[in-house]
């Protein structure tokens, strides 16, 4: 591939540099807050710039997942849960992979079948051999105008150092190990070289790195597609025998039945068999009917993507079957639903049993959708899917889930007396909130007092930096300063 540099392109690689010194500033100076959407604003700001009079394909559904992605880095400034702070490190770059390449992509090209993979892979892969080119670029660049053999010289006394390096650290080691006057005298060599900061070179390493990575995959965008098969193999799709299936179905919707007539017999009715309580029966059965339920929506993804249903008969009655599935599906999940309820209610209300609970709502909405593909076939799974997915994973990032479970605490420590202060005292700053608002209104509270004192005193000491700015955070530290603890 012939690499054609012009005056707009050493241009916009001087805009790239700038930006690896945002993105180096924002993520790698403190932990990361407010830096964030700062760095979404110069990139995506440098992306149109670059981008300018293009014509964007796929927009409405770009917006959509762009407005996604500009939520999830406010979280890092609304919020400051660790789980989503974390998860968010590797969601958000995907994201915006996945955004630019869709919306430079071709128009015919859907993005909700397998072949758009091999498109993304692609163009990942056409960025990193992108800078391979440039640099024998810049090479053959710096190489005009001198001589060959001087040329040739530096390049040999270059990887000839490369090659001592590793050598000469094995052989320095032995010889200062033999020779204690010899290791004296190599140990003030350090002192020698104290002009030189190891942190910035590594900053510098780090903001090369972003700089070319930018650079190159938003040079590669800019190529007119190229060797990429967009369409759909001509390939025979898996087929899985009818017969099998309904045989498969209906051993497993006989289970299904016996099962919700055990529950309708005592579960929902309100009274329990056995020596169990409502707790040790939540606790008992909620994963397993939560990982029965996705067994079933598995099973049923599989039967309406690769099972033959020629047969008008074939077909009716598998859909009546899948249609049991769902429904014995739903059934489970309110059982689930209902157990975690009652485990809640006897041990309190936490991170992942919040998260729990919201997963099986998202699993409701997915189950209503699949029911009705099973008889409007022409409905696409993995679109619904992929952009309710997305939507509820920017929804849980933007509702501040921790606030849900202080407020739940405290309304159950007002009917039963009971709470686990030592777990709101570890989530973020939203249960220093909650538990400064405990204090107000019962300050007698056990172990309460020491906890705020605790707070209080690394309020005071705070010192946050600019990329580290969190408004839940100042919140809490402004609180705690100005909270009297007597």
């Amino acid at each position: 591939m012939e690499l054609k540099i012009g005056k707009s392109d050493w241009i916009f690689l001087l805009l790239c540099v700038v930006l690896g010194i945002v993105a180096e500033e924002s993520f790698f100076r403190a932990e990361i807050g407010i830096s964030y959407l700062v760095f979404l604003i110069a990139f995506y700001g440098l992306f149109f710039y670059r981008y300018r009079g293009f014509s964007f394909s796929h927009q409405r559904f770009g917006y959509l997942v762009l407005i996604c992605i500009w939520l999830l880095a406010a979280g890092y400034l609304i919020n400051d849960n660790m789980f989503f702070y974390a998860l968010n490190i590797l969601v958000i770059p995907a994201l915006v992979f996945f955004h630019l390449v869709l919306v430079t992509s071709q128009k015919n090209i859907r993005w909700n079948k397998p072949a758009f993979i091999t498109y993304a892979i692609s163009k990942l892969g056409g960025a990193i051999k992108y800078n391979f080119i440039f640099a024998s670029f810049m090479g053959k660049f710096f190489k005009q105008g001198m001589d060959e053999n001087k040329f040739q010289v530096w390049r040999k006394v270059m990887i000839g150092i490369l090659i001592s390096v590793p050598v000469l650290f094995v052989v320095l080691g032995l010889l200062m190990s033999a020779d204690t006057q010899f290791e004296k005298i190599m140990g003030g060599i350090p002192q020698w070289f104290q002009l030189i900061d190891a942190e910035v070179v590594i900053r510098i390493i780090i903001v090369l790195f972003f700089t070319f990575s930018f650079f190159s995959f938003m040079q590669v965008l800019m190529r007119k597609q190229i060797s990429v098969n967009i369409q759909d193999s001509g390939m025979q799709p898996f087929k899985m025998d009818s017969i099998i299936t309904i045989t498969v179905l209906v051993l497993i919707n006989a289970v299904y039945v016996l099962f919700t007539i055990v529950q309708f017999k005592y579960f929902f009715s309100g009274t329990l068999q056995g020596d169990f309580t409502y707790a040790e029966y939540a606790r008992k059965g909620f994963f397993e009917l939560l990982f029965v339920t996705l067994i079933n929506l598995t099973i049923t993804i599989f039967v309406l993507t690769f099972v033959d249903r020629a047969s008008c008969l074939i077909k009716k009655f598998t859909q009546f079957l899948l249609t049991m599935l769902v429904i014995s599906s739903g059934v489970l999940l309110s059982s689930a639903f209902m157990r975690l309820s009652m485990y809640e209610d006897a041990y309190g209300y936490t991170f992942i049993r919040v998260m729990a609970h919201s997963f099986m709502i998202f699993l409701v909405v997915i189950f209503m959708y699949t029911f009705v593909k099973i008889w409007i076939e022409n409905l696409s799974l993995f679109h619904f899917y992929f952009i309710s997915s997305l939507l509820y994973y920017s929804v849980m990032n933007v509702v501040n889930v921790e606030q849900i479970i202080v407020s739940k605490n405290i309304e159950r420590y007002e009917q039963s007396g009971k709470i686990d202060l030592y777990y709101l005292n570890s989530l973020s700053h939203t249960g220093i909130i909650g538990l400064i608002d405990l204090y107000e209104e019962n300050p007698q509270l056990p172990g309460l007092k020491n906890i705020l004192l605790e707070r209080k005193s690394e309020a005071n000491q705070s010192n946050v930096s600019w990329q580290s700015y969190n408004l839940k955070r100042t919140q809490a530290n402004k609180a705690l300063r100005k909270l009297h603890l007597e």
